[in-house]
């Protein structure tokens, strides 16, 4: 996609506070000196079996994005693509039921939506947040020294692949469910009340691509501790086999050239590290003398993990050190 769109003009506007330029979560617009407006839009297909729970984890992913970026989530538009003629309408009633619920739980209002007749069914949503122009969190704004805390612990791209595969029992399976689930309210209102300096949270591209893309955002390197990274039980089992998603090796290998694996370092967590998430945590890049109290912050609001995952570094710009 950066291939694609990198010959696409730019329109300059100086109350666009945050553009497609550096890879982040969400456009942010300045309406008035105090007030300034982030959107966003995310949709996929089912990641798991139950309606309910995939309309509840996809609000949860798009609502992540505004979260991620400090603000508030004020509506939503729902994003559906469903084949009508081939499902019953109840499914859909479902996933949109499951949105609303998670929609409601953010405290946002569903202000309609669009749906279209497609062979394949996907939902998601549009979402608008509010946010003060001078305390916008974006992820070009780590800075050396830093500590890197992680919000969510890895692994549901592993094991929704073992899902797929029938290999997944019930208590594992409402464990990840659970976990994209849960929105990253409780994370959001945990760092903008400490103050960090750059935050993304972690999806598609996994742990490592949105590190990497925070490192050049920032112009500054990061290093990760493998051992760590907090990681959902069974993950490291199900990768051990073999059960590693198609978008977990493309992300290795798109971003191979940007990092450095020290000798010794689990090739399993590096898949993990790789690992294609939905709904993830937040990678939160906060100064030394505030971590301390972040995790601390983070424990009191009971989000999944608290991980202190790693640090950022001068350099080398750009690119991100694996060590044990």
């Amino acid at each position: 996609m950066a291939e694609i769109l990198r010959d696409l003009p730019v329109e300059p506007d100086p109350n666009l506070l945050v553009g497609p330029e550096t890879a982040d979560d969400a456009g942010v617009y300045r309406l008035t000196e105090d007030l300034a407006l982030i959107q966003t839009v995310d949709f996929f297909t089912p990641i798991v079996n139950d309606p309910h729970d995939f309309g509840r984890i996809a609000a949860a992913n798009s609502l992540s994005d505004v979260y991620s970026m400090g603000g508030r989530p004020l509506t939503a538009l729902n994003i559906v693509c469903f084949p009508v003629k081939d499902m019953e309408k109840g499914i859909l009633r479902s996933i949109l039921r499951g949105g609303l619920d998670t929609i409601h739980q953010a405290g946002a209002v569903l202000a309609g939506g669009h749906s279209v007749e497609d062979p394949e069914l996907k939902y998601g949503l549009s979402v608008t947040g509010v946010v003060h122009p001078e305390r916008i969190i974006t992820n070009s704004g780590a800075r050396p020294g830093d500590r890197l805390v992680l919000t969510k612990p890895l692994g549901t791209g592993i094991l929704a692949t073992a899902l797929k595969a029938g290999m997944l029992d019930e208590g594992s399976t409402r464990l990840i469910v659970d976990l994209m689930a849960a929105l990253n309210k409780e994370a959001a209102r945990a760092m903008t009340e400490v103050g960090v300096n750059a935050a993304t949270d972690i999806t598609g591209f996994g742990l490592m691509g949105h590190a990497i893309e925070m490192a050049q955002a920032s112009k500054v390197g990061m290093r990760l501790h493998a051992e760590s990274i907090p990681v959902i039980p069974g993950a490291a089992d199900f990768a051990s086999i073999g059960l590693v998603p198609e978008g977990t090796h493309k992300n290795r290998q798109f971003c191979s050239c940007f990092v450095d694996i020290v000798a010794g370092v689990d090739p399993l967590i590096v898949d993990i590290i790789a690992d294609a998430q939905t709904s993830g945590g937040l990678l939160i890049s906060v100064p030394e003398e505030r971590c301390d109290l972040l995790v601390e912050r983070l424990v009191e609001r009971g989000t999944a993990a608290h991980s202190v995952v790693g640090e950022v570094l001068a350099e080398p710009a750009g690119r991100l050190l694996i060590s044990p």
